[in-house]
């Protein structure tokens, strides 16, 4: 039987609730065809993530890794494709580190891309409902930096992985202008994705890319 490890970020910026977080703590354990799900909750912390996702990795072996995190204004699911090498943090993280233009790993390649079959998972989701579409962006603030610093640590171990960007929660959006989507839609499009994940070791190949 295969292991996914999904992790969620801790609320951050003020905020009292982060649904990467909500979501994960739902999927602890969750059995899926030829595979269970395991989850981590990482600290919103430069290097804190990282180390507390290589850490899970260490106790877990799994044999795919999902790592997620919000991203407002967005109203789909959005697996990234690229990671790059570079902290720009407009905002603190949850220790007040705030980077400007600084590599995350020192002499460490420009980008990596994610090792996750992200068109298949896109297709899957869409096909059920479920709106999502591949991100070609995942930022410069700790979404990014773990992203690129898991893939840095995964890197030739063969384990797959890479970022998801999740929508809003309903109870997030206190303006009524914010794109959102209920914790039970983001918890069953997380599942299929890890679904996704264990079936499809070969990405498809359809098109998803972006004029700008």
């Amino acid at each position: 039987m295969k292991k996914v490890l999904i992790t969620g970020f801790e609320p951050f910026d003020g905020e009292t609730i982060n649904p990467a977080l909500e979501a994960v703590r739902c999927l602890d354990q969750t059995k899926i065809n030829g595979g269970v799900i395991v989850v981590c909750e990482v600290p919103v912390v430069r290097y804190e993530s990282i180390k507390t996702v290589a850490a899970a990795i260490e106790a877990h072996k799994p044999d795919v890794v999902i790592t997620v995190g919000q991203a407002a204004g967005r109203a789909a699911i959005t697996p990234e494709r690229v990671a790059i090498n570079i902290d720009d943090f407009r905002i603190p993280d949850n220790m007040g580190n705030q980077p400007i233009d600084e590599c995350i790993v020192e002499g460490g390649p420009d980008a990596y891309f994610s090792t996750l079959p992200i068109k298949a998972m896109t297709k899957a989701l869409q096909e059920n409902d479920i709106l999502c579409e591949v991100s070609n962006t995942a930022g410069t603030f700790v979404c990014n930096h773990l992203f690129y610093g898991i893939q840095h640590h995964l890197s030739g171990m063969g384990v797959p992985h890479g970022f998801v960007h999740i929508p809003l929660l309903p109870e997030q959006d206190r303006q009524g202008n914010q794109p959102t989507m209920t914790l039970d839609r983001i918890v069953a499009g997380l599942r299929l994705l890890a679904q996704v994940a264990i079936d499809c070791p070969e990405d498809i190949r359809i098109g998803g890319g972006q004029i700008c």
